[in-house]
């Protein structure tokens, strides 16, 4: 079976960088722009706050997931306090970044769901509490592999409802967005799409649009854009990120990246410096 994420982090890197090791007592908050967090309780009990409202009540170990920077508030014992593990995610690309955007805004999944990472969460609980050499370097690898276990779990449950990792956990759509992902420069017709997938034209047309929640074009058309805009920002030629993203030129390049983003290559460029 195709690799599901591998094109994705190709594209698109996830980096983690570990902030917090320990206890974390009475009110804490989390207001950061351009990053995510992901926070892994140990033990302990937390109350967690959205807009001033308790959205979460954590009172056994779990990992708390935000893929996108949203502010939060943690409130705990003050004596006790809760024992976690915090670290930001960067995401390249930023607020394109497809694998962020593929995610609901924040995600509570008790440890104990995530059986096939014990052992990831012992390296990282005993990295935590030594003071090695390379500590730091290690807890953010750690943390990205962790990350990377999160969506392996999302779409091995088939928890996530709509969106591209909806997609990637459906046993037959999840070929057409690898075939889309490896090869965006392939003339990709829905009867090619439909072909990879095992289905017929009008099954996987109904099927993609009802678990992705846009048609194959669209999202083709999303997944193009954002590779066109990691290439600009490398400062690659506008002719050839229109190769490399499957378009005939420039102009049919302009066109597509104005319909996604309302700005065309040269001032979406120039808006970034």
């Amino acid at each position: 079976m195709a690799d599901r994420l591998e094109a994705l982090f190709a594209h698109f890197a996830v980096s983690a960088r570990v902030f917090n090791v320990g206890p974390v007592c009475g009110i804490n908050d989390l207001d950061e722009p351009d990053v995510g967090h992901l926070h892994v309780v140990r033990s302990g009990w937390l109350d967690v706050h959205h807009g001033g409202r308790l959205a979460i009540e954590i009172r056994e170990p779990s990992l708390l997931l935000y893929p996108r920077p949203m502010p939060h508030r943690f409130v705990s014992d003050r004596e006790r306090g809760a024992e976690l593990t915090c670290a930001r995610l960067g995401f390249e690309g930023g607020a394109s970044n497809p694998i962020a955007n593929a995610l609901p805004p924040y995600m509570a999944m008790p440890l104990s769901s995530l059986g096939w990472t014990a052992s990831l969460l012992d390296a990282l609980f005993n990295e935590a509490a030594h003071d090695y050499c390379g500590r730091q370097v290690v807890l953010d690898r750690l943390f990205e592999v962790l990350f990377v276990q999160v969506l392996r779990t999302l779409m091995h449950h088939g928890d996530v409802q709509a969106g591209l990792m909806a997609g990637l956990a459906h046993p037959k759509l999840r070929h057409a967005l690898v075939a889309m992902h490896e090869q965006p420069s392939e003339d990709w017709s829905i009867d090619a799409l439909a072909q990879r997938a095992g289905m017929s034209r009008s099954v996987f047309a109904n099927a993609f649009r009802d678990a992705v929640g846009e048609t194959p074009a669209a999202y083709l058309q999303r997944w193009r854009v954002g590779l066109a805009q990691q290439a600009l920002r490398e400062g690659q030629a506008l002719k050839r990120v229109a190769d490399l993203v499957g378009y005939s030129g420039e102009a049919a390049l302009s066109r597509a990246f104005k319909a996604q983003t309302g700005l065309s290559p040269r001032e979406w460029r120039a808006s970034m410096r």
